[in-house]
């Protein structure tokens, strides 16, 4: 790795001493792919992740360590993290949905391995045909594995809680098994615990509510947001996270995105929505909007039959200077 655990800790740091206020970290090239039905090719995936990188994405998911049978995009998950590791700078995460998944990704070089671990039983055999406990199970063996590395090689292991705030196979999901599922993954050995709103059912007094409930139960294990605009509450989420001193949110460039196994369940929060948004409060990203909406056009190309998604695009230039002007 080009740089150890400590270096890139200290580099995504926020706060009133780092460049940025909120982290962004951009789920498109994993989280919009899984679900287009174009194949985005090897090369076009590699420039979207150099590009976004260039216009100040400090983190970015690259890929999913599935069998491609499942998700034919990410038949080329080693190549794509291999080149994501050559930017300097960037820190490079990948989702692993299971053991085998983790020990590719390890491999990879992967600074940041995601384990996604459904709080709804029916979304997780859905998803990974496992149930909760077991993939927490799975989890800790994952987390075995990583403290068997030399400390300067070891991933961070994010538990990525989904279906936190409902679920459109089950319904309700109770808010006190994501706070014990959260724990358990804490006791697993997991670094951080995220909350992801898979569905897109969560509002605003929701994500309060919950985020409050978690961080009281694990302190500062808890790690950002994953947010979807299948009801169109994605940006008040992300408002009602900031009250909660939530400062990561994952985003989709262009709105690409959602869940193959969550029926229903529509595209993530645009990432050029969100940066407009975090700026205009007066929040630094360290993300360049017009580098960041150039990056579109590429999309345009590769995957031409897919819809892109955002407010922002629609606004003039004088509209867009803004930013920053508070």
């Amino acid at each position: 790795m080009s740089d150890t655990l400590v270096e890139r800790e200290r580099r995504l740091q926020t706060g009133p001493d780092a460049q940025i206020d909120v982290l962004v970290s951009e789920v498109g090239p994993r989280d919009g792919l899984q679900n287009t039905k174009q194949f985005m090719p090897t090369a076009d995936k590699q420039r979207w992740i150099s590009a976004a990188a260039a216009a100040g994405l400090r983190e970015i998911e690259v890929c999913s360590f599935v069998p491609p049978k499942l998700i034919p995009q990410m038949i080329d998950a080693e190549e794509v993290v291999r080149h994501a590791l050559s930017l300097p700078g960037l820190n490079v995460a990948v989702l692993a949905p299971n053991i085998k998944g983790g020990e590719r990704a390890i491999a990879s070089g992967a600074h940041k391995i995601t384990l996604p671990i459904s709080v709804s039983r029916g979304h997780s055999l859905s998803n990974v045909r496992k149930t909760t406990e077991a993939v927490i199970e799975e989890a800790r063996a994952l987390c075995v594995l990583r403290d068997a590395l030399p400390v300067e090689q070891r991933p961070r292991i994010e538990a990525g809680l989904s279906t936190v705030f409902g679920c459109t196979i089950e319904g309700r999901v109770s808010e006190e098994q994501v706070v014990r599922d959260a724990v358990a993954c804490v006791e697993a050995g997991c670094d951080e615990v995220g909350l992801a709103d898979t569905t897109g059912m969560a509002n605003p007094t929701q994500i309060r509510r919950v985020f409050r409930k978690v961080r009281a139960a694990i302190g500062d294990r808890l790690g950002g947001a994953h947010l979807h605009n299948t009801r169109g509450f994605g940006l008040a989420n992300v408002v009602a996270a900031l009250e909660e001193d939530v400062r990561t949110f994952d985003s989709s460039l262009a709105g690409l995105g959602g869940c193959p196994f969550a029926p229903g369940a529509t595209g993530n929060i645009v990432t050029e929505d969100l940066v407009f948004m975090l700026e205009e409060m007066g929040l630094r990203t360290g993300i360049d909007i017009d580098r960041l909406l150039a990056i579109r056009e590429l999309l345009r190309q590769s995957i031409p039959a897919e819809p892109l998604h955002g407010y922002l695009p629609a606004l003039s230039g004088p509209a867009r200077a803004r930013m920053g002007a508070g």
